[in-house]
Protein backbone atom coordinates (compact mmCIF):
# COMPACT_ATOMS: atom_id res chain seq x y z
CA UNK A 1 0.00 0.00 0.00
CA UNK A 2 1.19 3.33 -0.98
CA UNK A 3 1.10 6.56 1.08
CA UNK A 4 -1.73 7.89 -0.75
CA UNK A 5 -3.87 4.99 -0.19
CA UNK A 6 -2.89 5.02 3.29
CA UNK A 7 -3.66 8.99 3.36
CA UNK A 8 -6.96 8.16 1.92
CA UNK A 9 -7.62 5.35 4.88
CA UNK A 10 -6.72 7.73 7.44
CA UNK A 11 -9.35 10.12 6.07
CA UNK A 12 -11.98 7.95 5.48
CA UNK A 13 -11.41 6.59 9.50
CA UNK A 14 -12.02 10.17 10.61
CA UNK A 15 -15.19 10.67 8.39
CA UNK A 16 -16.25 7.54 10.09
CA UNK A 17 -15.49 8.72 13.16
CA UNK A 18 -17.05 12.27 12.84
CA UNK A 19 -13.90 13.80 13.19
CA UNK A 20 -14.21 15.03 9.88
CA UNK A 21 -16.47 17.23 9.62
CA UNK A 22 -16.23 18.15 13.34
CA UNK A 23 -12.81 18.94 13.94
CA UNK A 24 -11.01 22.03 12.20
CA UNK A 25 -7.07 22.58 11.27
CA UNK A 26 -6.60 24.60 14.40
CA UNK A 27 -7.60 21.91 16.98
CA UNK A 28 -5.66 18.94 14.53
CA UNK A 29 -2.49 21.42 15.22
CA UNK A 30 -3.15 21.04 18.74
CA UNK A 31 -3.64 17.43 18.78
CA UNK A 32 -0.71 17.26 16.16
CA UNK A 33 1.37 19.18 18.99
CA UNK A 34 -0.08 16.91 21.68
CA UNK A 35 1.66 13.62 19.57
CA UNK A 36 4.94 15.41 18.78
CA UNK A 37 4.98 15.88 22.58
CA UNK A 38 4.40 12.03 23.13
CA UNK A 39 7.10 11.22 20.46
CA UNK A 40 9.63 13.52 22.02
CA UNK A 41 9.04 11.65 25.40
CA UNK A 42 9.44 8.35 23.21
CA UNK A 43 12.78 9.33 22.11
CA UNK A 44 14.02 10.68 25.31
CA UNK A 45 13.01 7.41 27.08
CA UNK A 46 14.84 5.47 23.44
CA UNK A 47 11.27 3.78 23.18
CA UNK A 48 11.31 2.33 19.86
CA UNK A 49 7.69 1.06 19.75
CA UNK A 50 6.48 4.12 21.32
CA UNK A 51 7.79 6.25 19.09
CA UNK A 52 6.75 4.35 15.94
CA UNK A 53 3.08 4.74 17.19
CA UNK A 54 3.98 8.63 17.99
CA UNK A 55 5.24 9.03 14.50
CA UNK A 56 2.04 7.35 13.18
CA UNK A 57 -0.33 9.28 15.11
CA UNK A 58 1.51 12.29 14.28
CA UNK A 59 1.05 11.63 10.44
CA UNK A 60 -2.94 10.75 10.93
CA UNK A 61 -2.89 14.29 12.47
CA UNK A 62 -1.29 16.00 9.64
CA UNK A 63 -3.14 14.04 7.13
CA UNK A 64 -6.77 14.83 8.97
CA UNK A 65 -5.71 18.78 9.64
CA UNK A 66 -4.71 19.35 5.99
CA UNK A 67 -7.72 17.39 4.46
CA UNK A 68 -9.64 19.70 6.99
CA UNK A 69 -7.65 22.81 5.05
CA UNK A 70 -8.60 21.88 1.71
CA UNK A 71 -5.52 20.01 0.76
CA UNK A 72 -3.61 16.60 0.82
CA UNK A 73 -0.44 16.02 2.90
CA UNK A 74 0.88 14.53 0.08
CA UNK A 75 0.69 17.88 -1.79
CA UNK A 76 2.05 19.93 1.31
CA UNK A 77 5.37 17.82 1.48
CA UNK A 78 5.60 18.09 -2.56
CA UNK A 79 5.55 21.94 -1.98
CA UNK A 80 7.90 21.46 1.18
CA UNK A 81 9.85 19.81 -1.14
CA UNK A 82 10.19 21.85 -3.97
CA UNK A 83 11.37 24.84 -1.81
CA UNK A 84 13.95 22.59 0.08
CA UNK A 85 15.24 20.39 -2.78
CA UNK A 86 17.85 23.05 -3.75
CA UNK A 87 18.89 24.34 -0.44
CA UNK A 88 22.62 24.55 0.83
CA UNK A 89 23.67 24.70 4.18
CA UNK A 90 25.68 22.57 6.83
CA UNK A 91 24.80 20.78 9.93
CA UNK A 92 26.63 22.56 12.84
CA UNK A 93 27.63 21.01 16.04
CA UNK A 94 24.98 21.38 17.91
CA UNK A 95 23.05 19.56 15.23
CA UNK A 96 21.13 22.31 13.50
CA UNK A 97 20.96 22.56 9.85
CA UNK A 98 21.85 26.60 8.97
CA UNK A 99 21.14 27.31 5.48
CA UNK A 100 23.46 28.73 3.19
CA UNK A 101 21.95 32.21 2.76
CA UNK A 102 21.26 32.43 6.70
CA UNK A 103 25.23 31.81 7.60
CA UNK A 104 26.07 34.47 5.40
Amino acid sequence: MNFEQLEHLVIQWAKDRQIIPNSNPLSQGIKTLEEVTELLAALNRLDRDEAMDAYGDVMVTLIIGSYLAGMTLTDCLHSAYDVIKDRKGYLNTAGVFIKQSDAL
